[in-house]
């Protein structure tokens, strides 16, 4: 074998790191950015600033899936988008719900309920790194989906008789949010606890 010819069964040398201007972490500056014209769109509380703010929470919500699948497909994670991307997630919703309920169409004790397992979850999160990853589950994209969709039948100038339909929604958010939360707890209680037993 010629000398520094890798044999045939030498692993490929790994890709270079991402480089933190890549389009996946600009999608999620963007949805950042929107946050606030989306809030502002929101309170002008009229037909067309409604239609407007509903366009920027859709556009928002879809540069979610695209930064994620760019960022696998095309190697295209880092550091920054790790922690940017839950970031803008919860900016996005979150705003949106408090501005919900300022306008009184949101019940406050909903808006505290999901807040606090979003941010209480998020915190968990960086508490257990130190005994391993909790991952995202099915039920965990089940809430981000249903969260999506009843705010964005909220925002929506609905007539009164289709209202039925995003309380329906919003009530299985928070059902969902709910649930994964406390299952993300005992998945939390059992990673530290398997670590610490070893």
């Amino acid at each position: 074998m010629t000398a520094g010819v890798p044999g045939p069964l030498a692993e490929p040398p790994p890709p270079p790191p991402a480089s933190l201007y890549n389009v996946a972490n600009l999608l999620t500056l963007l949805r950042i950015l929107l946050v606030p014209l989306f809030v502002w769109m929101l309170l002008k509380d009229a037909t067309a600033w409604r239609l407007g703010a509903f366009a920027v929470f859709a556009a928002a919500s879809v540069t979610d899936k695209i930064d994620g699948d760019l960022a696998r497909k095309h190697n295209l994670v880092t550091d920054f988008g790790k922690i940017a991307d839950p970031i803008a997630d919860k900016a996005l919703t979150g705003a949106a719900l408090v501005t919900l309920s300022v306008l009184g169409e949101v019940w406050w004790w909903v808006t505290i309920a999901i807040l606090v397992r979003e941010i209480g979850i998020t915190l968990l999160r960086f508490v257990v790194i130190r005994y391993g990853v909790i991952p995202a589950s099915k039920g965990g994209k089940l809430k981000t989906t249903l969260q999506i969709l009843a705010i964005g039948l909220y925002v929506l100038p609905l007539p009164g008789f289709v209202q039925p339909v995003a309380w329906a929604a919003m009530a299985a958010a928070l059902l969902v949010t709910v649930v994964t939360g406390v299952d993300y707890l005992f998945q939390a209680w059992r990673l530290r606890t398997s670590s610490t037993a070893r």
